[in-house]
């Protein structure tokens, strides 16, 4: 099965158990509002049944078990990859090119969760190292969460949900998957493929549900241990205020900077520009919110970066040829294209793009950016590529520093010096160097400060860590 040709009508799922309740979240194709499908909600009956199903005592499923799901996921996600692509682009309204580059990396992470979880993660220190010590042998072991809730976004349906899910299986806790409104069938579908994969029902609950019936209660709740969150800076810092005592990882929003030093091998920045402004219509959190290029090549860069935005075609998100597609409803885009229209007010130009068609806004150069102008100051969460003078890596430090987020951040340079100044002075949780912010592999550490999160790193590897707690004990020898 290749493509979706009738709405899906799909249940929650409660402690591995289809659950229909009569009412629906029904979720709509961004390129032309036609039903993609729906999702039974649940209310607190179903979110105690959840908790309880996951908290209930059961024996522990073993490394090789886990290990064993996983891979057993990655395998089926594989031959389904295609059915998954075109259900993303359903959802979200994004290029089949993003949507199979997604699946592609939620192959990834449940193929790395499958590696990690054969690893054993213990320490072991000798007890007599020191005068005051003793005949000892000092061991450390990770032991999961009793239980983790997890909510993710709406531009990534499938890799976030990966994200949670997986490390979460590799470590053997059971967590609570509430997806976004905007996208939950991507997520209930994954949730299938892993019972089918061999998850135990018990450690995956996955639904929708109403903020103040389940969201917010399932936060608060003090037998959950972790809440996990990927999205917007004021609906983490909403969970943060309400949370209580209990761990949290909040991976929030973005405001990147790709500086463009003036010694840039000019074709790598513009191609950098390109695929960070404009790759999933723009929606990441990582993706290029600032251009910040040097004066003495702001006029060759930008004379290039229309160039090359010429050939992001946009249009019809199941098109082979288009490259950018919507953005996830037409309100958003509205809210781009308001910002565009401020900052062409304040002083900027537009020379390329900016035109909006219901949920489609066209990739856009906008030149002469001012620095206070609200669409480099907020979050702006589409295919824009806003250009900003600077007069030296100092004064494009100073910029990009400025910002409330950071997230990561990209420099364009051959100078080592210039690199080494820029990862030591830059304000954001990842710097890289040529290449744009966003770049990663999903088991290196992921996240940022301000107000782009706690610090807290996700990324496979440290996703397993905050999923754990640490129990030491020792042992004569």
């Amino acid at each position: 099965m290749s493509t979706i040709d009738t709405p899906l009508d799909l249940p929650s799922y409660i402690g591995g158990e289809a659950v229909s309740t009569g009412r629906k979240l029904d979720v709509s194709y961004p390129w032309d509002g036609s039903l993609t499908g729906a999702v039974a909600m649940i209310g607190p009956k179903e979110l105690e049944q959840a908790i309880t199903a996951a908290l209930t005592k059961r024996e522990r499923l073993t490394r090789y078990q886990r290990f064993e799901i996983l891979d057993q996921a990655r395998q089926l996600l594989a031959a389904r990859a295609e059915e998954f692509a075109h259900l993303i682009r359903l959802e979200t309204g994004l290029c089949m090119r993003e949507s199979r580059y997604e699946t592609g990396r939620a192959q990834d992470v449940l193929q790395f969760a499958a590696m990690e979880a054969l690893n054993d993660d213990g320490q072991t220190f000798s007890g007599d190292i020191s005068p005051q010590g003793k005949a000892r042998k000092i061991f450390t072991q990770r032991e999961p969460l009793k239980l983790i809730a997890a909510i993710t976004p709406f531009n990534h349906p499938l890799n976030q949900v990966a994200h949670k899910v997986a490390p979460a299986i590799a470590v053997g806790a059971p967590i609570l998957l509430k997806p976004s409104a905007k996208t939950p069938l991507t997520a209930i579908r994954f949730a299938e493929l892993l019972y089918e994969a061999g998850l135990p029902g018990w450690m995956l609950s996955v639904f929708v549900g109403e903020i103040g019936d389940v969201v917010e209660p399932m936060i608060r709740d003090e037998r959950i241990n972790l809440v996990t969150f990927t999205g917007g800076t004021p609906v983490g810092k909403r969970i943060a205020s309400i949370a209580g005592y209990k761990k949290l990882c909040l991976e929030l929003g973005g405001n990147s900077p790709l500086i463009v030093l003036a010694d840039a091998d000019l074709d790598l920045a513009v191609t950098l520009a390109a695929e960070g402004c404009y790759r999933n219509s723009g929606q990441r959190c990582t993706a290029v919110k600032r251009l910040l290029i040097h004066e003495r090549i702001v006029e060759e860069f930008t004379e290039r970066l229309v160039a090359k935005t010429a050939g992001y075609t946009c249009g019809d998100p199941a098109d082979e040829a288009t490259r950018v597609g919507t953005v996830i409803d037409e309100e958003a885009a509205k809210v781009l294209e308001n910002r565009v229209q401020q900052a062409v007010d304040e002083g900027a130009r537009v020379l390329f793009g900016g035109t909006r068609t219901g949920a489609m806004l066209e990739p856009t150069v906008i030149s002469d950016v001012p620095r206070t102008t609200e669409m480099v100051c907020q979050e702006s969460f589409g295919p824009l590529a806003p250009i900003l003078q600077v007069r030296d890596l100092d004064d494009a430090i100073d910029v990009a520093n400025s910002s409330n987020f950071g997230l990561s951040s990209g420099v364009v340079t051959n100078d080592l010096a210039a690199a080494t100044k820029a990862i030591n002075a830059l304000e954001t949780g990842t710097v890289n160097i040529n290449q744009i912010p966003g770049y990663r592999i999903e088991l290196s550490p992921f996240g940022g400060i301000k107000d782009s999160g706690l610090g807290i790193k996700e990324g496979v590897i440290e996703a397993m860590k905050y999923m754990t707690s640490v129990k030491t004990f020792s042992l004569p020898w």
